[in-house]
């Protein structure tokens, strides 16, 4: 059986992984992409997802802008020091030959009307809690949500909160405290154990023209990240996200209850998981070397369809 994919994501070096994976996914059918304010600005994130898909050869998924901000207190600050200005690195793919639809709310709700859909977020949690704000009913046919954001440990916008979460806090809360949905929460203490070498983004070039793409962002990363956290590492935080939802087989999770820090002090967006709790399920491990193949198989089959 084919399982409907929708993501959420605010494109970004790594979202654009997480997107060529989840249309290449055996058992998943991508149906849409909606995009929101984070990494870049919206527009910028709405038309690096429909690059992306156009790069994959997906002009047939639709891609829909959601919110350009977050819902309580707006942020100025986006993620041009890690993405670069275009939000896609060193990377210059042709202008997309598609527009994006108005309503990232509209279109999640066309088609949870219709069908059970397994959603995953990874950027600001704005437009999931706006859907789940204005269409409460919808829940119930979100199969499963993979959120990647937060952390058990320390956070990479400070010591306290993970960008996604930092970036909208009250939406952050609003979804991770939804019980109506099955939750998995992918944070930052986990993708940062399952990155690549050099010479594994080496392997991506060679899988073909799209591998030879993603490298070059990949590359771009890996220089910044260098800067960032003083040695070579690149993170592809949403792809494992993506491959948490289709693949949980190789990410070990946990039941905890996770409270959202709102508050304007220093742990503002901290994300506090309570093992003796319960509410959904935490990630906890990842098998690296098994994440990492399955994104390398991907992006072999996504150039092999390009």
């Amino acid at each position: 059986m084919t399982r409907v994919l929708v993501l959420d994501c605010d494109p970004g070096i790594d979202d654009m992984v997480a997107i060529l994976v989840a249309c290449a996914t055996p058992g998943y059918e991508l149906r849409a992409v909606t995009t929101v304010g984070g990494n870049a600005g919206l527009e910028t994130t709405t038309r690096n997802a429909l690059q992306v898909l156009e790069l994959a050869g997906r002009r047939d998924i639709p891609v829909a802008a959601g919110a350009g901000r977050s819902l309580v207190h707006p942020q100025e600050r986006y993620a041009e020091h890690v993405h670069g200005e275009t939000g896609l690195g060193g990377m210059r793919l042709p202008p997309p030959a598609n527009a994006p639809q108005p309503s990232a709310i509209d279109l999640l709700t066309e088609i949870l009307q219709r069908e059970t859909v397994t959603l995953v977020a990874t950027g600001p949690l704005t437009n999931i809690a706006l859907l789940f704000a204005v269409r409460p009913e919808l829940a119930s046919n979100v199969e499963r949500l993979v959120v990647m954001g937060g952390s058990i440990g320390p956070g990479n916008v400070n010591p306290a909160a993970e960008f996604n979460i930092w970036f909208d806090p009250e939406a952050a809360q609003r979804v991770l405290g939804t019980p109506a949905v099955r939750t998995t929460m992918v944070g930052l203490d986990v993708t940062m154990r399952t990155t690549f070498t050099p010479e594994e983004v080496d392997d991506v070039r060679r899988t073909g023209p799209i591998g030879a793409q993603v490298a070059a962002g990949l590359d771009f990363y890996e220089q910044r990240y260098r800067r960032i956290v003083g040695r070579s590492v690149i993170p592809v935080h949403d792809a494992v996200a993506v491959v948490a939802a289709t693949r949980p087989d190789l990410v070990t999770t946990r039941a905890a209850g996770v409270t959202v820090d709102t508050g304007y002090g220093p742990s503002r967006g901290n994300t506090l998981v309570d093992f003796e709790s319960d509410g959904m399920h935490v990630a906890v491990e990842a098998d690296k070397s098994g994440v990492l193949e399955h994104i390398l198989e991907r992006m072999a089959v996504a150039s092999s369809k390009a």
